[in-house]
This record gives structure tokens, sequence and C-alpha cells, in this order.
């Protein structure tokens, strides 16, 4: 129980107001989080979009070159394509939030002379799958990329949703009614002790009289 002094009332009124400060300063805070979200969220949707197409393709494609190329040259050309992909992973903030971003890549995309094998030997279906197929690695990087900011952004926002609530349903509606029953109170022992003085003022008038 809180003593009801004039000094209390002025510390929890002035909690009150650093808590109604603190929710709308949270609620900005979701709103920017909500709109971050959605904005990567559009992209995201597009680019699974994109590799599903793209796979389907891309296996339309394959199948042809095997019937045309054989099992074995392909094979024998993944080996020769494959290669390693530098790619760096840096911090980001956004209001407080740290997420990973993947830097400025190569993208994983090459030219047709650029594939180590002779383009000479292959067919067109071949250079069609392997676009696509290298189309699709450029796509999933910026899925891994935009997945970890999502993920962290949803987490982000339940748990700014959560503290406004604590402090919306909770925390603020116990200081006012600390501030209603200290009020109260001050209010009922202002009146008395006015009271008092009245009676006194009178007792001391009666006395005079005498």
């Amino acid at each position: 129980m809180i003593h009801p002094t004039r000094t209390n009332l002025l510390l929890i009124k002035e909690k009150s107001s650093s808590v109604s400060n603190s929710i709308g300063i949270l609620k900005s805070r979701r709103q920017a989080l909500i709109i971050e979200f959605l904005k990567t969220s559009n992209p995201y949707l597009e680019s699974r979009k994109t590799i599903r197409k793209l796979y389907g393709d891309s296996i339309a494609q394959l199948f042809l070159s095997i019937g045309n190329e054989g099992e074995d040259m392909i094979n024998s050309i993944t080996e020769v394509t494959a290669r390693d992909f530098n790619i760096e992973i840096t911090g980001r903030k956004l209001w407080g939030l740290d997420y990973k971003e993947i830097s400025p890549r190569e993208s994983a995309v090459r030219e047709i002379n650029k594939r180590n094998y002779d383009i000479r030997f292959t067919t067109p279906n071949l250079e069609e799958a392997t676009w696509r197929f290298e189309k699709i690695v450029d796509v999933i990087l910026d899925i891994a990329e935009y997945d970890n900011k999502l993920q962290r952004l949803s987490r982000e926002i339940i748990q700014t949703t959560r503290r406004v609530r604590v402090l919306e349903e909770r925390i603020l509606p116990r200081l006012k009614k600390d501030i209603k029953s200290i009020t109260q109170y001050l209010g009922e022992r202002e009146r008395e002790t006015y009271f008092r003085l009245k009676q006194f003022k009178e007792i001391k008038q009666a006395l005079v009289r005498c």
C-alpha cells in the first residue's frame, strides 16, 4: 500500500505520464516495424513465386537436354561448372532491431562463354536450363535475406505488442487507481481539516462572547 501523501501523488502522476509516453513510443515503433514487415513480405512472396516458376521451367529444359546430350555429359558439365560463392553477411539495425543482410554480391548468372565448357557441343535446352538454375540461386539468396529479416521483424512486433498490452492493461490502470485513491484520501483529509478549523473558530468565537 502506497502511503497517501502529496509527494507520492506527484511521483505516481509523473510515473503515469512516463508510462503513457512509453506506450506512445512503443506503438509508433510497432507501426514502423509493421510497415517494414509488409514492405519486406511483398518481395519475399514474389521471390517464392519466381522460384516455383523458374524451377518448373528449369526441370523441363534439363530433361530435354539430358535426352540430347546424355546424362554422363550433363554430370561432367556439372563438375566443371561448380564454384564457390563468396557471400558476406553483415549486421543491420532498424529501430533498434538487429538483423542480418547479405552484402551486395556478384550475380550467380554467368555469361554463356564463361561457364568453363565448350558451348559448341551443347544444345539451347542446356543453356536455358543452366541460366534458369543460376537465376534460382540469385533468388534463393534474396529469399534467405528476406526470411531472416521477416523472422526478426515478426518476433519484435509480437514482443512490442506484449509490452504495450502489459503497460496498457496492467501498469497504467494500477497507477491511475493509485492516483484516484490518494486524491480521494487527500480530499477527505482536507475536508476534515477544514471542518475542524471551522469548529475551532466557532468555539473560539463563543468563548470570546462569554
